[in-house]
């Protein structure tokens, strides 16, 4: 479906009760499963992602379908390889047949896995039957996806020699490995890091009581919104002392004009207006790309040049949101600048607006959710295939009517001319 957005009509006053963690609650479904007489999980997020985990962890044989959740595809691929007597053919969309998966699958078997390729060498399918793992001392490159770093870690402590990994070059997501670590830990495993390498002791994994928490991801876009309006937002779920690395976005905020007030009480954080946003925003990316977009249209919203650089890891995402990013902000009179596959910037070039922008999303959550709020600019804009934020967030666009957006259903083919009372200088 494709949604036409216009703004409220006052001033902004929300309080969302935010969506839980797909980050942590794929982690902690998988080390529960790797868990001898788990507990339960009271509650995990309710996205596309952690149903396809939950659908893979489930099975044992046969065919296994992630669609468009690469955290799936990866986690399970090595927790496949890992159980012993497991026979699968582990699959997923068009798109995730073209993300690697080659350094995963080499790190696995160099630990003693079976794994074989359906199709394009470092690619998926992969038909996987697993074993009892050695495990051992392997070496792996440091600029790969986290993901792969933190599947093989979660599998660490069932290898019969335990497992050290050494990180190879400049580390990049450091804190979805740190989360992994940090919550291997909590399910009793010992695992240690000291510099750029991993140590994790054979083991046992323990029952544990786990609550997810909210998603600092999904935080993102009302700072985005926060920082477009300066209005009223109090976002509910959220930890100040979380295991996630996107909760950076309140120090990237900061720099936006918007500052965070932790109410102990209700538990609720509110965001708050600040005039003190800087002139030019230059920030590294690499420890949380996922952010990415969504600073990116708020700086070009708000007219604030910027310059990211660790972006690399954009172009295997559920799209290459680089050139998403560079092809859907022309639509709007912003020439961003692609310096290199790592660094993008814009200096207010500006090209002229004649067409209602019309989004879209390239089955990619981030791009619908990251751009919903140029409504704020320019109402009516329309974002096509907007339900793909089910992948992460599925009541968003509830939480913006109920914020006093309006969204309403459209038929989309084209960009449409702009309202005889709108200007280009308006767009």
């Amino acid at each position: 479906m494709d949604y036409r957005i216009f703004p409220p009509e006052d001033l902004l006053q929300a309080r969302v009760k935010l969506p839980l963690s797909k980050s942590v609650s794929n982690r902690a479904l998988m080390l529960n499963a790797l868990t001898t007489d788990p507990l339960p999980l009271k509650e995990v997020a309710d996205c596309d992602d952690t149903k396809a985990m939950m659908a893979g962890l489930g099975k044992t044989d046969g065919s296994v379908n992630v669609g468009a959740a690469g955290t799936a595809m990866r986690f399970l691929t090595a927790y496949y390889a890992a159980q012993p007597g497991c026979e699968v053919v582990l699959d997923g969309s068009e798109r995730m047949r073209q993300r690697p998966i080659g350094e995963l699958v080499d790190a696995l078997k160099a630990c003693g896995a079976s794994i074989e390729y359906e199709g394009q060498e470092g690619f998926p399918p992969l038909k996987i039957k697993g074993n009892r793992l050695n495990g051992g001392s392997i070496t792996i490159r440091s600029d790969v996806s986290s993901q792969f770093i933190s599947a093989l870690l979660m599998v660490g402590p069932l290898m019969e020699n335990g497992l050290t990994v050494t990180l190879e070059g400049e580390i990049k997501s450091l804190p979805y490995i740190r989360m992994t670590i940090e919550m291997m830990k909590i399910w009793g495993a010992d695992a240690e890091m000291e510099g750029n390498e991993i140590r994790i002791k054979k083991g046992q994994y323990q029952a544990t009581d786990f609550t997810v928490e909210g998603d600092w991801s999904a935080a993102s876009y009302w700072y985005e919104i926060e920082a477009l309006t300066s209005g009223w937002v109090t976002l509910d779920g959220l930890q100040r002392f979380s295991l996630q690395g996107d909760s950076r976005v309140i120090r990237l905020y900061e720099n936006l004009g918007v500052n965070t007030e932790f109410d102990g009480e209700e538990g609720g954080v509110d965001l708050v207006a600040s005039p003190d946003g800087v002139p030019r925003f230059i920030a590294d990316m690499s420890d949380t790309p996922d952010l990415t977009q969504t600073v990116v249209v708020t700086c070009a919203m708000l007219g604030i040049p910027f310059r990211l650089t660790g972006v690399a890891s954009l172009r295997i995402k559920e799209t290459d949101r680089i050139e998403a990013l560079k092809t859907e902000l022309y639509r709007v009179g912003i020439v961003l600048e692609i310096e290199s596959d790592d660094i993008i910037s814009w200096e207010d070039e500006r090209c002229p607006v004649r067409e209602m922008p019309v989004f879209d999303t390239y089955d990619d959550h981030r791009m619908a959710l990251s751009f919903a709020p140029v409504a704020l600019f320019i109402p009516g804009i329309i974002i096509r295939n907007a339900d793909v934020v089910s992948k992460s967030y599925p009541g968003y666009w509830d939480d913006l009517k109920n914020a006093g957006f309006k969204v309403e259903e459209v038929t989309a083919t084209a960009e449409a001319p702009l309202g005889e009372n709108e200007t280009e200088d308006q767009a």
